[in-house]
């Protein structure tokens, strides 16, 4: 059985060696959106190693900072400011509310509604995950200059604002 667990192993090398080639992207590279892809898939890798073991994703982060800027936001509020459906906002709140981050409040002028704020263990969390997320940022942003820091955030917003 070890012989044959070490053939499996020697075959994963060599059709992994076998698979390092120059490959030819054709317009990927000049393409907008793959560039964004990559960039993202970037940031994700790199966000997951300096807050990963807190359990947040860049997204949650995202969520649980406008909540905490913003205290008594409601549910349509947050998904309008985050770019995404009721139903997704639902389902991010629900993941965070059962993480015990975050509180849904019946809103004083809308009892149909929610206000949402940040429980005591999502403020400790925040706390913690701040400086982690500056530190990301640093990292990502580390091949740029402050000026190309300005202009791509901007390039980036321009681009988001123009999609419907």
């Amino acid at each position: 059985m070890s012989t044959r667990n070490g053939d499996i192993k020697k075959r994963r090398r060599r059709a992994t060696s076998k698979v390092r080639r120059k490959l030819n992207y054709d317009i990927l590279p000049e393409l907008v959106g793959y560039q964004l892809r990559r960039a993202q898939l970037a940031m994700f890798q790199d966000f997951m190693s300096v807050a990963g073991e807190l359990k947040i994703t860049p997204g949650q982060f995202g969520v649980m900072t406008l909540i905490a800027a913003n205290p008594g936001l409601n549910q349509s509020e947050l998904g309008e400011a985050m770019g995404v459906d009721r139903s997704t906002m639902v389902a991010v709140i629900d993941k965070l509310e059962t993480s015990g981050f975050v509180l849904r409040k019946t809103a004083p002028n809308d009892r149909r509604s929610y206000a949402l704020q940040l429980s005591k263990s999502g403020e400790a969390l925040m706390a913690r995950l701040r400086p982690a997320v500056l530190q990301h940022e640093k990292n990502l942003a580390a091949p740029l200059n402050e000026t190309e820091q300005s202009q791509l955030i901007e390039y980036l917003r321009r681009v988001a604002d123009n999609i419907p």
